[in-house]
């Protein structure tokens, strides 16, 4: 790392960059698709119908409905959760907990009946929002790896701005004729440069989001170990109260549900029941959070026995208010549906970004000539390969597997994510094993057919409501459509790029005698 500031930051830029380059690019795809993951999970349970939004008697009935199923099918749970029908969700979503850590159960109502609703099990659009900050490892892991990987992403973000003094003059060159390898550079130029904003704050908001996980010695010293304070303190949540160790029944949670939903402005998202078999039974009422940058759900603690208010969340202090919009820019909940394109386009050029820039560390050292490419090469255009074509097939695979499974496979969607990283192996150990000069061709045009399938299974499987049904449904057929084309676009394009690289290789090899 010798020379000038500049050639020290152009090393960096390129290796730090090359290090994660294959874990960002997970991360931003599933980024860009977790702002509609609402939409993703609507399309992915095709049985619900959209409603209206439910009123105060509706939200009433829904959590006694949910508290009666609970009582029956999990009376020895510490904690319940009842989530509350929403229009683009109209099921009641429960689940309980009898241990410390992750949910033991979930159940799906039908609002209606308080039956169990008959819905396809999915995980829907979470498992690619979760998968965006956790990498399907135990969340600990993958929270420090991906936290890893976004300060990386910082350094090189930085290192490129240094490194490239002409960065506006370079926005407005595109010299794809040049060369290859000039072409690439542009492209790389122009995707950073055009959503730069966009990538420093969305790499540095994520950092935030997490900040106590990665430095938690302020809270550890402030509140010797006990976070739970330190988010009561901070309006965060409400704690419930200990348990009493007496045994005594809930009281119907629908009054209490019909008090506090009067009484609030927002909408109601959920209530947990702590302790719902105990006399301390704490009934905690979460809203969603009102429209603005700061992500912060206000909530009301109740006094199951009494019915009487505990607490309310107060509101929050600059610190809080600070993190809380980090969050909020972070996941753009604050979006209307203009903006939210906005961010969804922006993170496409993140993805961009980041592919662009692996592909041309490869080809900025491939051989001129027709040597083959270096063990190490090898690996990397492999690795190129099965992350920029792979991911976006395992996707696919994803949506495809929801429509072709049967609807009452048992684990079905733990099947569903099985076949997500099935279709991704395939399509790595295809690129390992075949030709440099055909990999990308081939790789693209499978991940085009697969695109091209998502949309072909929907309306099989759905018949003719497919066609002319719910907007949500005929926007995201169209967006595989979309992008389906733009894989076979790239994919005519590698192949056209293939045969002249192919004739220019044979035209330099010597002519025998």
């Amino acid at each position: 790392m010798r020379g000038s500031v500049r050639q020290s930051m152009a090393w960096l830029h390129a290796w730090s960059g090359l290090v994660v380059g294959w874990v960002l690019f997970a991360i931003f795809v599933t980024g860009t698709a977790s702002y509609y993951r609402t939409d993703i999970s609507r399309w992915m349970r095709p049985e619900l119908a959209a409603t209206a939004e439910p009123g105060p008697d509706a939200l009433a009935r829904a959590a006694e409905r949910g508290a009666r199923y609970l009582a029956e099918h999990a009376g020895d749970a510490t904690g319940w959760s009842i989530g509350m029908p929403r229009p683009e969700f109209p099921v009641i979503e429960l689940y309980w907990r009898s241990r410390p850590g992750p949910p033991t159960g979930h159940a799906l109502l039908d609002p209606e009946t308080g039956a169990p609703a008959r819905v396809r099990e999915t995980r829907g659009g979470d498992f690619l929002y979760r998968f965006h900050f956790e990498l399907s490892l135990p969340p600990l892991w993958g929270r420090w790896l991906v936290g890893a990987c976004s300060m990386t992403m910082l350094v090189a973000l930085i290192s490129g701005i240094v490194t490239h003094r002409r960065i506006v003059k370079d926005f407005f060159t595109f010299r794809r004729d040049r060369s290859a390898q000039r072409g690439w550079l542009d492209a790389h130029n122009v995707a950073g440069v055009l959503a730069l904003p966009f990538h420093l704050m969305i790499t540095y908001s994520g950092l935030v989001t997490l900040a106590l996980l990665y430095m938690p010695w302020g809270v550890t010293a402030a509140y010797r170990g006990d976070s739970q304070r330190y988010f009561a303190e901070s309006g965060q949540i409400l704690p419930p109260q200990d348990a009493a160790g007496r045994p005594a029944a809930l009281p119907p949670l629908g009054p209490i549900v019909r008090r506090v939903v009067a009484e609030t402005p927002q909408l109601l998202d959920r209530v947990t029941v702590t302790h719902p078999r105990d006399a301390n039974a704490t009934v905690l009422a979460i809203f969603e959070e009102p429209h603005g940058l700061a992500h912060l759900h206000p909530q009301v603690s109740i006094e199951a026995a009494t019915g009487t208010v505990r607490a309310r969340t107060v509101p929050a202090k600059p610190a809080t208010r600070i993190h809380a919009v980090m969050v909020g820019l972070h996941e753009a909940h604050f979006a209307d549906p203009a903006l939210r394109v906005l961010f969804f386009l922006s993170g496409l050029l993140g993805c961009a970004t980041v592919a662009t820039g692996l592909i041309l560390w490869t080809m900025a050292r491939a051989p001129k000539t027709r040597d083959p490419l270096s063990r190490g090469l090898h690996v990397v255009d492999t690795l190129n390969v099965g992350t920029i074509v792979g991911l976006p097939a395992a996707i696919a695979c994803y949506f495809l597997a929801n429509r072709l499974l049967p609807t009452e496979l048992a684990d079905r969607a733990g099947w569903e994510v099985r076949l997500f990283f099935a279709g991704w192996i395939v399509i790595a150990l295809a690129a390992l094993l075949r030709p440099r000069a055909r990999r990308w061709h081939e790789a693209l045009t499978c991940a085009a057919a697969l695109y091209l399938a998502v949309p072909t299974a929907d309306i099989l499987f759905r018949g003719r409501a497919a066609i002319a049904g719910d907007p949500i449904f005929l926007g995201f057929d169209a967006a595989m459509l979309a992008t389906a084309a733009m894989f076979a676009l790239a994919a005519r394009r590698a192949r056209g790029r293939a045969t002249v690289s192919r004739s220019a290789i044979a035209r330099q090899a010597p002519s025998t005698p």
